[in-house]
């Protein structure tokens, strides 16, 4: 198993997030001996789809990707739609995108990418809702459990950090392995 132990993890979300999505990657990157940090768009209890409840420990308002070693982003269609709205959410993604810093977006957690113009020339996977958006956006679309993009198909150099994907809830243990292996690197 890799060693997360000097790592801090954001996990990027807001009310409606996926629970398994959220909990479960919690758990392993915190297995790993990583630290996770729950930012959001406010103050106040966020709640997964489920009823889970986290307190955010930070607000996008006050984050910037220097803080992070890498960042998860959950889904759960009302959470992404939300966190996209959100200039910070925003900028944190294309931060960390062009910081080189890794990302890992399951099911709907990749919507924020389009925002963000971070996946041109990248191949990817999601909820097959979402590939129509990004495909325009320009990324490949491929239908597979877990998709590692290590970055060398980008051709602008703005966007070359490892970029982890998952199609949904149901992946989320290969979406957890593949999580904590590559932010171990």
């Amino acid at each position: 198993m890799s060693d997360l132990s000097r790592k801090t993890i954001a996990v990027l979300a807001t009310t409606g997030f996926e629970d398994a999505e959220v909990s479960q990657v919690k758990h392993a990157v915190e297995q790993a001996g990583g630290r996770v940090v729950f930012v959001a768009p406010r103050d106040g209890l966020i709640t997964g789809r489920r009823g889970t409840s986290y307190a955010p420990d930070m607000v996008t308002a006050d984050v910037d990707a220097a803080s992070f070693s890498a960042l998860v982003l959950p889904g759960g269609v009302s959470n992404a739609d939300q966190l996209r709205l959100d200039a910070d959410a925003v900028n944190l993604v294309r931060g960390m995108m062009r910081a080189g810093k890794p990302v890992a977006a399951i099911c709907h957690g990749a919507w924020i990418l389009t925002d963000a113009d971070v996946v041109r020339g990248r191949t990817l996977t999601s909820s097959p809702t979402l590939r129509t958006d990004l495909v325009n956006a320009g990324a490949t679309w491929v239908d597979e459990e877990v998709h590692i993009d290590d970055g060398t198909g980008v051709t602008d150099g703005a966007t070359t950090g490892p970029l982890v994907t998952s199609r949904t809830r149901t992946d989320v243990d290969a979406f957890n392995a593949a999580v904590v292996e590559v932010f171990g690197r």
